[in-house]
């Protein structure tokens, strides 16, 4: 599955790891997440995420 970066904390959303702060379970793709998630981390939004490259 693709992982996701804030782009503006750089906090990673893995998809095999889901978001325990946000009751989001492990294997949730980045696409199914509801749209009022926000990164655990700062609070940017779902449109505040870019796919993680293979080569990053």
């Amino acid at each position: 599955m693709k992982k996701y970066r804030c782009i503006v904390c750089g906090y990673i959303y893995d998809p095999q790891l889901g978001d325990e702060e946000n009751d989001i379970e492990p294997n949730t793709p980045f696409e199914d997440l509801p749209e009022d998630w926000t990164c655990p981390i700062c609070g940017a939004s779902k449109e505040d995420f870019e796919e993680v490259k293979q080569d990053d």
